[in-house]
Formats: structure tokens, sequence, C-alpha cells
């Protein structure tokens, strides 16, 4: 994990933005910005927040940026079996069944196999036995 302003300037490239773009967009002088990607400023908590929101950072890219400035990372990480993810499993299963006869595969983030319809079971039947990932 790099420090803050190294997570910041990524980000900020990878949305193409400028440094004043970025400034305009959370509502913070360019300069600050600056200071900030340099390590010579260092954030405050909602000022992460601010700009990954501005950024529209995966919650987990937020976490890394919110523990290399210090913080304790603000959004949970839910394990996917837990009773408050049940409501997306259910609509996932849903998905999948009215997607059959055509194979359809729900995957991770790690893209292992997490559920699978009829047509992707019988798809996955002509892999080898411990095939787990795509």
């Amino acid at each position: 994990m790099g420090s803050f302003g190294t997570i910041l300037k990524e980000w900020r490239t990878i949305r193409r933005y400028s440094q004043l773009g970025l400034a305009l967009e959370a509502d913070i002088s360019a300069r600050h910005l600056s200071f900030l990607e340099s390590g010579r400023a260092n954030p405050s908590k909602s000022m992460i927040l601010r700009l990954s929101q501005a950024l529209a950072m995966p919650r987990p890219i937020a976490n890394q940026a919110m523990q290399a400035a210090g913080f304790a990372p603000a959004f949970p990480d839910i394990a996917a079996e837990s009773n408050d993810l049940a409501p997306i499993r259910k609509a996932v299963e849903r998905m999948l069944a009215a997607h059959d006869p055509f194979p359809g595969i729900a995957v991770d983030r790690h893209w292992n196999i997490v559920s699978a319809n009829r047509g992707g079971e019988m798809l996955m039947a002509f892999t080898p036995p411990d095939t787990k990932r795509i």
C-alpha cells in the first residue's frame, strides 16, 4: 500500500482529472490538493471521504486511502455470507434463474465462482473438477 498522496494521484490520473479539475469537483483549492498529493499536508478524514467520492473510488480503495493516511477504514468489509447481503444474494439467484437455459455464472471480486444456473453448471462440467475460478 502506498502513501495517501500516491493513491490520490493514481486515482486522479485514472479518472483523467487535472489537479484543478479535481479541486473544483471536490470544492477545495488546487494548492491544497497539490500539498495533499506531495505529502506536504495531511488530510482529514472528511477530506479523504470528499476526494474519494469526487473520484468515484471503489470502497476498498477508499479504505486503503484512509489507512494510508492513518485512519481506520470508513467502510466495513462485509462477508458475502452475511445476513445483510441476503437480499442481494437472492436478487443474483433470481437473475441467474431468469437467464436459464443460457449459462449464467456469478463471481466475486477475485473471479472465484460463487453461483451458477443450470446452464452454467453444464458449461462448467467441461472444465477440470477443481476449477473454482474463471
